[in-house]
């Protein structure tokens, strides 16, 4: 296996472009029960008025010469192919931090916070806040490319990047991560005790909330905001996992209509982006560009990966390998308006040294409330550097 580096930069065949136009000008588009609005997946005119957009008046050239602006680079860890941002700090004695981007996101995701958590000085803040950042394709993602072989979980995702940063000099570093980067962050701490010194999440889940049924004693004992938080857990149990259950199970069966369309691609993201961002509106780009929206919807489109996106989600539920003992490196946790977490429950398995909470911002912190996200990775990391 080579432990080359190599540069990356994004240089996407036209012809793959004017396939996707082509696509885009032949829609066989669904029927619709009248007066549904959202309550039934995306609405027909919304997306047709999207899809349109795309078409005719979105620039993905300018948008890709945009992301060549940030250092790139690819390399090979287990078998599977890396691609990475690498942003290093005009500070040389800046902290070395990985961020772990979620689903149905990617590295597009950082954009508004690559700028100040490099160069505080430059936005504003304090140059001793600095970082060196590293932000990695999850394996299946975008141009770390479809994954090769079975058991690309958490946890040797986590190895993986503890070899990223190995690979990369870095012997002592903290980690971020929102949704499946919440999960992959604290299997970092693990693979890497002794050189992570700590661990920050958002958007998390697992290890971070109760599961199963909560005894009517102990829920009496919850804050009204924790209340809150079971409600809208329960919620998306009941009504919006239905991507989860199917990723989980059948990632092969849904992998087929997402690679095939991309309409279907593009709905089946940007529904998320209008059920899990905060504060709740009558459209996703009331809280995020809509151009935006597309480049995201677009690394997934060019990259064929929609079935091995879908694979992560099997992979970690077919696992058995969830830690039991808690984890010593210190944790902590920024909880945005449509978070889930509970300080009781994340306490049980990690070592919850900082705990926030934001009566604004949703599942996407870094694109919608990057100031917020920004300020408390700062004020986390300030006390471990």
């Amino acid at each position: 296996m080579s432990e080359t580096i190599t540069r990356f930069r994004i240089d996407i065949r036209q012809a793959d472009l004017d396939d996707l136009n082509r696509r885009l000008a032949a829609v066989r588009w669904p029927s619709e029960l009248p007066g549904v609005g959202w309550s039934r997946g995306v609405p027909l005119g919304y997306l047709k008025d999207l899809v349109e957009h795309w078409r005719t008046s979105y620039d993905w050239r300018r948008h890709e010469a945009a992301l060549n602006d940030i250092p790139q680079f690819t390399t090979e860890i287990d078998g599977q192919r890396i691609h990475f941002l690498h942003v290093r700090s005009p500070q040389s004695d800046a902290l070395p931090l990985v961020l772990t981007h979620g689903w149905p996101g990617s590295v597009v995701e950082f954009g508004k916070i690559i700028g100040p958590l490099a160069d505080p000085a430059a936005h504003g803040g304090n140059p001793a806040d600095a970082f060196h950042l590293v932000i990695p394709s999850l394996p299946g993602f975008g141009f770390s490319g479809p994954t090769r072989d079975v058991g690309w979980n958490s946890g040797r995702i986590a190895r993986a990047w503890a070899q990223l940063m190995n690979r990369l000099g870095y012997d002592r570093y903290g980690v971020q991560g929102g949704d499946l980067g919440a999960l992959v962050a604290p299997e970092l701490g693990r693979a890497a005790t002794g050189q992570v010194v700590g661990i920050h999440v958002n958007a998390a889940t697992f290890g971070f909330i109760p599961f199963g049924d909560i005894p009517d004693t102990e829920r009496a004992t919850l804050t009204d905001a924790e209340q809150a938080r079971l409600a809208f857990a329960k919620d998306f149990l009941d009504d919006q996992s239905g991507y989860f259950k199917i990723s989980a199970t059948r990632p092969q069966t849904v992998a087929y209509a997402l690679t095939d369309s991309p309409v279907g691609q593009l709905a089946w993201l940007v529904e998320k982006f209008k059920e899990w961002t905060h504060p709740a509106a009558d459209l996703p780009e009331a809280a995020i560009d809509r151009d935006l929206l597309l480049t995201n919807a677009m690394l997934h489109w060019l990259t064929g990966t929609a079935g091995s996106v879908a694979n992560l989600y099997y992979e970690n539920m077919h696992a058995n390998s969830w830690h039991t003992a808690p984890a010593t490196t210190p944790t902590g946790v920024a909880v945005f308006a449509q978070d889930l977490p509970i300080r009781r429950y994340a306490e049980r398995g990690n070592n919850i040294t900082h705990w926030t909470e934001f009566d604004r911002g949703g599942h996407f912190a870094a694109l919608e409330a990057p100031d917020l996200l920004t300020a408390d990775i700062r004020a986390f990391f300030r006390a471990l550097r």
